[in-house]
């Protein structure tokens, strides 16, 4: 072929090309996606907490899961005849909340008994006693829970070791048992009738984990701490198999609405049993659950080894139910003096805690973990109990070598010695923490530690995060409103009822704490592929706000609303209605 023929030709086809390369990539701007979305959120903020796009204006979304994210532009392509188009009117929208450990159905008891939170001190709580004995029937239980001693105006008269004795409260509520319960649910205060059902007296040993408070006659004070609040459990438990089971739905569809009220998605239910498991997947088959439940297991070790085969189950009602952890408490509350403590307590010089459980025993449930492929998370407040868990999960990971990647945790970590922080990170367990805990409780906790022990392993988050651990958020509700922008605060903030800032090297960064709150939690679960950010394929799971909580001045965080909860892509929420 002739050279400049041949030159002609090759310029030819290269135009050729270059105009085919344009007409397809101006195809695929213009060209309309193959499906419609089910619902559309644009004009807004959008966090997804997804580092490959930290944030859009818009996203899509098909059926219970995330189709697109992008532009207002790019998304508006996916809008159809059907639907559903939210704007955002330039709000704030983000993953659904995660709560990382919370008492599910403990949030819907609490609604159907006193609220003692709110009391000034131990007279306002008598009185509202009194006004709950004159409607009650008669012998008809009382119950109350919420209070706590550091907080209240004014201590109690008498007292023993800072609580009430109880013939105030006997005195109102002669014939009707009371059973009040502390906020931390590490202790209970009853009266003398309560007591007497029990069978309760001066010579009534203490159970194992557990101390009937006495004065200095040996005389009970009403006051039962950890296990001893069991010798009450069956006080007000009659009725019908029928009226306990409505009873038992009614607080969960309580719950559920609380959480989803509140901007939470998924909740991570820190012990239950295997009967309210069982409820769980009936609400879960009726389309009832409403929020998504990854539950523990509470229960004893030979229950756990007839059950936990059965029982394990991933994704339940369209991932609305997953059991895959069992939960044991090794010791108590800081607030009830139980904690578990390497030292004794700065204000009880007598005192070290409460070990709940035999370490036997334990090592027992870790074995039956690892044999059924469960995660274990147990509940460690103090220094003491926080070593004897790691030393537990070090043994335990030893003896079988061949498992990797269990994201095994300790549940609220609250107090450590130095020398156990480097090891949450270098065997991989998760810090499972309530940063509401911190600031609720910060007034009185150099009180029972002191302030070197309170400085040095007192919700040390930062200091676990650098050791490499991966750090949860959440409430304990009901020991906590189970409210995530509370607790989001206390994360950033620290600071305290008193105006003070506790310890504040060790707040989180806005991004940090609302990861605690989203994909941390949801990795803590191996659910970290599903849920936890934004991203095309995920689940559906967001929430909206009134405020964007990675830019609003710290001190306007606390009022931030939920406007829309929306799980699976359907609004299960909506302020004012």
């Amino acid at each position: 072929m002739d050279g400049s023929i041949s030159l002609r030709f090759s310029k030819t086809l290269s135009i050729l090309v270059l105009c085919l390369i344009s007409a397809c990539n101006l195809g695929s701007q213009t060209a309309k996606p193959s499906e419609s979305a089910t619902l559309v959120l644009h004009n807004g903020t959008i966090a997804t907490v997804d580092e490959t796009a930290p944030e859009v204006q818009a996203l899509a979304v098909k059926g219970d899961r995330i189709l697109a994210l992008g532009s207002d532009a790019e998304i508006k392509a996916y809008i159809g005849d059907s639907t559903e188009v939210i704007d955002l009117q330039g709000r704030f929208a983000m993953p659904g909340f995660i709560e990382g450990h919370g008492h599910f159905m403990g949030i819907g008891h609490a609604k159907t008994i006193l609220d003692l939170r709110s009391p000034a001190n131990w007279d306002s709580i008598v009185s509202m006693v009194a006004e709950a004995v004159a409607a009650a029937k008669p012998g008809e239980l009382i119950e109350g829970g919420g209070w706590h001693q550091d907080k209240w105006d004014k201590p109690p008269s008498p007292e023993v070791e800072g609580f009430p004795t109880l013939e105030s409260l006997s005195r109102v509520s002669p014939d009707n048992p009371v059973v009040l319960t502390h906020a931390s649910g590490h202790a209970s205060f009853v009266n003398a009738k309560a007591l007497e059902i029990a069978n309760i007296g001066p010579h009534s040993p203490d159970p194992q984990g557990g101390e009937i408070l006495r004065d200095k006659d040996g005389k009970p004070t009403g006051l039962l701490r950890e296990t001893a609040q069991g010798l009450t459990r069956l006080i007000g438990s009659g009725g019908s198999a029928e009226d306990r089971l409505a009873t038992q739905r009614k607080m969960a569809r309580l719950a559920s609405q609380e959480c989803l009220n509140k901007g939470i998605t998924s909740f991570h239910d820190a012990g239950s049993s295997f009967a309210t498991v069982d409820l769980f997947k009936q609400l879960a088959d009726e389309g009832k659950l409403g929020v998504r439940l990854w539950v523990m297991i509470r229960a004893d070790n030979a229950a756990l080894e007839a059950n936990l085969a059965k029982y394990r189950s991933i994704g339940y009602g369209d991932n609305h139910l997953t059991v895959r952890a069992i939960k044991v408490s090794i010791d108590g509350a800081l607030g009830s003096r139980g904690a578990w403590l390497l030292d004794p307590y700065s204000d009880a010089p007598d005192l070290s805690g409460l070990n709940l459980v035999p370490i036997e025993s334990v090592r027992r449930t870790a074995e039956l973990a690892m044999q059924h492929d469960y995660q274990f998370g147990i509940h460690a407040i103090g220094d003491r109990g926080n070593r004897e868990v790691l030393d537990i999960y070090q043994q335990t990971f030893e003896a079988n070598p061949q498992k990797k990647d269990l994201r095994w945790r300790v549940e609220h970590a609250q107090h450590l010695n130095p020398a156990e922080i480097p090891r949450f990170g270098s065997m991989g367990i998760i810090a499972s923490m309530q940063a509401v805990h911190c600031t609720s409780d910060g007034t009185w906790v150099p009180d029972r530690l002191g302030d070197k022990r309170s400085e040095e392993g007192a919700y040390v988050w930062q200091k676990l995060m650098q050791s490499g651990a991966v750090v949860t958020n959440g409430t304990d509700a009901p020991v906590e409103d189970v409210s995530p922008i509370a607790s989001y605060y206390s994360a950033i903030s620290r600071k305290l009822s008193d105006g003070s800032v506790f310890y504040p090297d060790q707040r989180m960064s806005r991004l940090e704490a609302l990861k605690s709150y989203t994909i941390n939690c949801a990795y803590a679960a191996f659910e970290e592929d599903l849920k936890g950010s934004l991203a095309k394929g995920k689940l559906a799971d967001i929430v909206v706000l009134s405020k964007n909580l990675l830019t609003a001045p710290v001190e306007e965080v606390p009022s931030t609303e939920v406007l829309t909860t929306i799980v699976g892509g359907k609004v299960v929420y909506k302020k004012g209605k």
